[in-house]
């Protein structure tokens, strides 16, 4: 719950403010947003990566801003208080990169356990296996990542993978005073390299792997990697659990002494879990390991050898927390699929499809590879590429698909203000032969032209958009779902 502290108290650590009226103005809520500034609100104004929000503080105090926080610059230096309209503006030092321990002290956590995981792939499907494993050995569980805020049960939209610091404590506190006792958190590198995580204590850390992804805002591999390793080195990181079946964890699994090296082959590591045999069926994957925490064996309803791996992250994640690993084992039977990550729609005399948000070269790839096993006729693969964002990895993807798939059809993703023609003629370069690649813009048809010349023994994959309901076009986001629309043409009740 938030609390409620005099402006002077707030920033107790950061500046001794003079007797001003800033002692009488009572602190009970933060909004770096201007937009969103309510009567009574404390506004917070830093310098962002592409808006200086020091730019709307009078827009903030027209919209009934009780006080502001502003980032110091050359003209207004630190500790410096004025008033503009009767209300207080602080002036702090590096404010943007305080943000999370400034939140904190407002909306403090007393006894919720977190749980980071971050990664390129598999952090939602992780995060959710977790909250899924913790509510059935009963304890109040929920998440913060892409596919919402909350307990599962009833999750709230989210605009970013991690929100801003601000969001994060706000949202933190609230789901503790709710019950939450755990919390499982998907990290993105963006939100550890910007400081949104800072002083947040993770109970245990996860890393799933490390793909191409995000370079258009990293630049290269090495800051990519180094800005996800921080999560271990850099911030409150109590326990790490590392896949060493990715080459980056097991490196990092080396360097870093207490971590937990989990891994679906036998290991030499010292503190693992690992698996001594994996099967599987179309019931599931069943799953029998060794290691730190002794032997045993369970089976999931989940399907592909990425999720084997993701479901033994998850369940060594919660052995190093403690819990009770025959409890575990007898529950495992009970997880779910999680919404949008290969998720099975299937009607007797079609094909199979499956809807996943595979949206790098590595996960299109695990994904294909996942659904060959499962399948006795053809393997298609439907998919685009997001405008706006790394123009490398389209004719990588392109050719994955053509590598592993049957059947190719290039579709639109989001193509935000790019042309689609444009991007799939990039996803078409990178094919040995793009003239046997069907190009099929609008996704519903796509996936139309999939079911009416398949078998019911093909699978079709709809990867790209997993859980997303809209679609970002160069003016205007609409309502789209991959998930309706499989739903929908194999007549499906929602």
């Amino acid at each position: 719950m938030s609390k409620q502290l005099t402006l002077s108290t707030l920033l107790e650590p950061w500046a001794e403010l003079p007797t001003t009226p800033a002692d009488e103005v009572m602190v009970s809520h933060l909004e770096l947003d201007s937009r969103k500034v309510t009567q009574g609100t404390t506004f917070v104004a830093i310098k962002g990566h592409a808006v200086d929000g020091r730019d709307y503080i009078a827009s903030a105090i027209e919209r009934g801003a009780n006080a502001v926080i502003a980032q110091a610059s050359d003209t207004h230096c630190h500790a410096h208080v004025e008033t503009q309209g009767n209300v207080p503006v602080v002036y702090i030092e590096e404010l943007d990169k305080e943000l999370s321990a400034l939140a904190a002290r407002l909306y403090p956590l007393e006894r919720m356990q977190l749980i980071g995981v971050t990664g390129t792939n598999g952090k939602t499907t992780i995060t959710q296996l977790i909250a899924q494993w913790l509510d059935l050995v009963k304890q109040r569980a929920a998440v913060l990542g892409t596919t919402g805020n909350g307990f599962l049960d009833a999750l709230q939209p989210a605009a970013n993978t991690t929100g801003s610091a601000i969001e994060i404590q706000h949202t933190l506190a609230e789901l503790e005073a709710q019950g939450a006792q755990y919390t499982a958190m998907e990290i993105s590198s963006h939100g550890l390299v910007q400081g949104r995580v800072k002083t947040l204590p993770f109970k245990a850390g996860v890393f799933t792997n490390l793909s191409r992804d995000h370079l258009d805002y990293h630049g290269t591999m090495e800051e990519y990697e180094r800005a996800k390793l921080s999560l271990f080195t850099q911030h409150l990181c109590e326990t790490p659990v590392i896949n060493i079946d990715d080459p980056v964890g097991a490196k990092w699994a080396q360097q870093l002494d207490n971590a937990l090296a989990v891994s679906l082959k036998p290991t030499q590591a010292k503190n693992a879990v690992y698996a001594k045999h994996v099967e599987y069926s179309e019931e599931g994957i069943s799953l029998a390991f060794t290691g730190s925490f002794g032997d045993g064996e369970f089976t999931v309803p989940l399907i592909g050898e990425f999720n084997a791996n993701n479901v033994l992250v998850a369940f060594a994640t919660l052995l190093a927390l403690g819990f009770d690993k025959q409890q575990l084992i007898e529950s495992a039977s009970q997880l779910k699929p999680v919404l949008g990550r290969m998720e099975l729609f299937q009607r007797e005399g079609k094909a199979k499809i499956v809807v996943d948000y595979a949206h790098t070269p590595d996960a299109l790839e695990k994904a294909l590879l996942a659904l060959r096993v499962h399948c006795t006729g053809k393997l298609w693969a439907i998919f685009g590429c997001g405008g706006d964002r790394d123009t490398g990895k389209r004719p990588m993807m392109a050719s994955i698909g053509e590598r592993l798939a049957d059947k190719v059809i290039l579709t639109d993703d989001n193509p935000r203000s790019e042309s689609p023609q444009l991007i799939v003629q990039d996803m078409l370069a990178g094919m040995d032969q793009p003239s046997a690649a069907i190009v099929e813009h609008e996704r519903f048809k796509a996936l139309q032209h999939a079911l009416n010349n398949s078998s019911e023994n093909d699978i079709i994959l709809l990867a790209g958009k997993g859980h997303e309901d809209y679609q970002v076009l160069a003016t205007e986001t609409v309502h789209y779902s991959d998930r309706e629309s499989a739903m929908q043409l194999l007549e499906l009740s929602q």
